[in-house]
């Protein structure tokens, strides 16, 4: 049974065009990212722009081992 906030988002889900929810669903994603960055930097100090966006991507993406190698490998290969 699902409540009456979650009927009243699914139907507005539901009214939004295929455009609409692409742009949602990237919105969503820009949103993770920046979260997971404020964490990065407030773990691990200030960095480059480079490094944190694998910073990032090892936060999102490390638990599939072929995307971890390669992210490591990129950040071997970027400033501090």
């Amino acid at each position: 049974m699902t409540s009456y906030v979650e009927q009243r988002y699914q139907c507005h889900v539901d009214s939004l065009s295929p455009p609409e929810r692409v742009a949602r669903c990237a919105a969503m994603l820009k949103w993770t990212r920046d979260l997971l960055a404020r964490q990065v930097i407030s773990e691990l100090g200030t960095m480059s722009d480079e490094r944190l966006k694998w910073e990032v991507a090892k936060r999102m993406y490390g638990a599939d081992p072929a995307a971890r190698a390669i992210i490591d490998q990129r950040l071997t290969d970027v400033s501090p």
